[in-house]
């Protein structure tokens, strides 16, 4: 038989709206890649150098849709630049904004924030291997530039060396020590500072350009942050020349610029120079090198318009998305909060923004690429994940800098919504004020409880949280709650060194808010942990401490030696010269303290055998 089949009606448009994708609000402002863009072509015709005038016209094309063009808002960086650098058509369109800007310079970094400088020999003592190292040499040493007498021959001779580095006249050496690698790069920092000086400047922005390629290799990724240190240092010092330069070139019958000068003070002739350090920077091709040089050098902005740096840092931030590496990226972001704080700490908005585009990619860190690449190179995510916090740690600080109550509060909720990343956590407790931190004490426990333990450990958590309240207190009817679910993770360590680390910092707690018995029952734990196989004796520096914290919070002498696990708690210090140092300790607190005669049987016997040591010593 045969059967006849219809088509059934349908309702395409109903169809549509049930099956079309939910749409999520995005808070792009103005910008989408796909929208119709206009294309802004800019004519400038300038004059002979002395005493320059320049001219700019501006006509619009029809819309068109260019999605890769769309990220500059319609126009070429060469274009963005010329047209920030004319005063007359930004003045009408920034008066508000410079107002409201001119208000914040107030916000100034002050002493009691702690320097990039500071964190350097750390991390290159921390982050090291035995690996062979390897480096892209270009040929920096061979010829100098030639001045034609031809505008045109120099112009045509200055790109053709950047094309000749760009496209092959470098080797590469292999096979570095860690050693090699460092005094290498050393030579390439003096070879910027050697070509600068000799007048040779496209040399010097080739090294720049080919050190900052490297920052994009992480064959040996366990290198990556002390790399990041040394090779910053290098755009540091290209930086600082760039702008010293442009400063001499505004000096004017002998008189220099001030610290606060605005960019109607600055002559045609260095505006002139700074455009043409940008307009370089935005022809190199490579992502990686074009970010950080500009970065480098973002100071210079100041010279071309007063709006300048606070344009430049939403666009820097958005290029770091087209960094597919995680571990790059959160190093760039780091860096342009380095930067970001030197030359204008009252923009933490763009300061916010790049660590909440850092938020919206950390799912990055567990997908398949960087799995490869750890399984590849025979690292372990433990390890891995611990190559972020130096990046990590100097961006929140950035932002957490003199940041109000509520902006923890966020970062708590976004933390949760990332599953309560442990790496995050740490780090925003290591960078919020401790007041903050002290408040939600409750809050962060029940935090590190939700945790994955697999990646970062909880014990380094509760240290990190042990430290803040070492720093400020928590509420009162919380406190031997906090102290019970943190010890019941510290007490179950079974690595000496792990549980001395965290010990040490939570027995200051114990001492500022609990009684004798509190402080004993701590004291027999550590105790009970240390003395199987002598692992005291690779803990002298954390016992000493957690000595020096007792005796400076349990004062009273009577008290002191009633703690009846205190003098064999003085057993541990076997080696001779630390137990001398110790009883110095104790005997210094004594007459301090001390005011009165005692006759106290307890307290004589005690100093007679804390004495004897120290007299034996002798």
């Amino acid at each position: 038989s045969c059967f006849l089949r219809h088509a059934r009606s349908r309702n395409y448009v109903s169809e549509s709206e049930v099956c079309k994708m939910e749409s999520v609000p995005l808070d792009f402002g103005d910008y989408h890649p796909l929208k119709p863009i206009t294309v802004t072509e800019s004519k400038t015709k300038k004059m002979n150098r002395k005493g320059s005038t320049s001219s700019t016209s501006s006509s619009s094309s029809s819309s068109m849709m260019d999605p890769l063009s769309s990220v500059l808002d319609g126009t070429d960086p060469l274009s963005l630049f010329a047209a920030a650098a004319d005063p007359v058509a930004t003045t009408a369109t920034t008066d508000s904004t410079r107002k409201k800007r001119d208000k914040d310079d107030s916000s100034a970094v002050g002493s009691d924030f702690e320097p990039w400088s500071s964190k350097r020999g750390e991390i290159l003592a921390r982050y090291t291997t035995t690996e062979k190292l390897s480096i892209v040499s270009g040929s920096f040493f061979g010829k100098a530039i030639t001045t034609g007498s031809a505008v045109s021959e120099k112009v045509r001779t200055r790109l053709e060396e950047l094309d000749d580095l760009e496209e092959g006249s470098q080797k590469e050496l292999l096979n570095l020590t860690q050693q090699d690698y460092m005094n290498r790069i050393e030579e390439l920092n003096q070879s910027l500072k050697d070509a600068w000086s000799s007048d040779q400047k496209v040399k010097a922005l080739k090294i720049v350009i080919q050190c900052s390629k490297l920052l994009s290799d992480t064959a040996v990724i366990q290198f990556y942050p002390s790399k990041f240190v040394l090779i910053t240092d290098i755009l540091d010092t290209f930086g600082k020349l760039v702008y010293e330069r442009i400063l001499s070139m505004c000096v004017d019958s002998r008189v220099s610029l001030p610290d606060n000068f605005s960019p109607e003070s600055v002559n045609d002739t260095a505006k002139e120079t700074c455009l043409n350090w940008f307009f370089k920077i935005a022809s190199i091709r490579e992502l990686i090198p074009r970010f950080y040089v500009e970065a480098a050098i973002l100071k210079c902005n100041k010279f071309l318009s007063k709006m300048g740096i606070s344009e430049c840092l939403p666009r820097l931030t958005s290029m770091i998305r087209g960094i597919g590496d995680p571990l790059v990226a959160v190093y760039a972001r780091a860096y342009l909060c380095r930067v970001g704080m030197e030359v204008a700490p009252q923009l933490k908005e763009s300061l916010n923004k790049n660590f909440f585009d850092f938020l919206l990619t950390f799912k990055q860190i567990h997908g398949d690429t960087v799995q490869n690449q750890l399984v590849v190179q025979c690292v372990e995510i433990p390890l891995y994940l611990t190559l972020y916090s130096p990046a990590i740690d100097w961006i929140l600080q950035c932002i957490a800098y003199h940041a109000p109550e509520v902006l923890l509060t966020e970062m708590m909720e976004r933390c949760k919504k990332l599953g309560n990343n442990a790496l995050l956590l740490n780090s925003v407790m290591s960078a919020f004020r401790a007041e903050f931190i002290a408040a939600r004490s409750m809050d962060f426990i029940g935090m590190i409880k939700e945790c994955d333990e697999s990646g970062f450990p909880k014990h380094l958590l509760f240290r990190s949280l042990g430290l803040n309240l070492a720093l400020a207190d928590p509420p009162e009817n919380d406190r031997l709650q906090i102290l019970n679910e943190a010890w019941k993770v510290i007490t179950k360590l079974k690595n000496p060194q792990d549980y001395i680390n965290c010990a040490e910092v939570w027995v200051e707690y114990t001492c500022r808010h609990f009684t004798k018995r509190e402080v004993n029952t701590v004291l027999a734990d550590v105790i009970k942990h240390m003395t199987p196989d002598r692992a005291f004796e690779d803990a002298y520096p954390q016992l000493q401490s957690i000595i020096q914290k007792v005796i400076t919070y349990i004062y009273d002498f009577s008290l002191l030696f009633s703690v009846e696990k205190f003098l064999p708690f003085l057993d541990m210090f076997q080696k001779e010269s630390v137990r001398v140092e110790v009883c110095k300790c104790i005997m210094e607190s004594f007459i301090k303290h001390q005011q009165e005669s005692t006759k106290d049987p307890v307290i004589l016997n005690a100093l007679l055998h804390i004495c004897k040591t120290m007299h034996d010593s002798v």
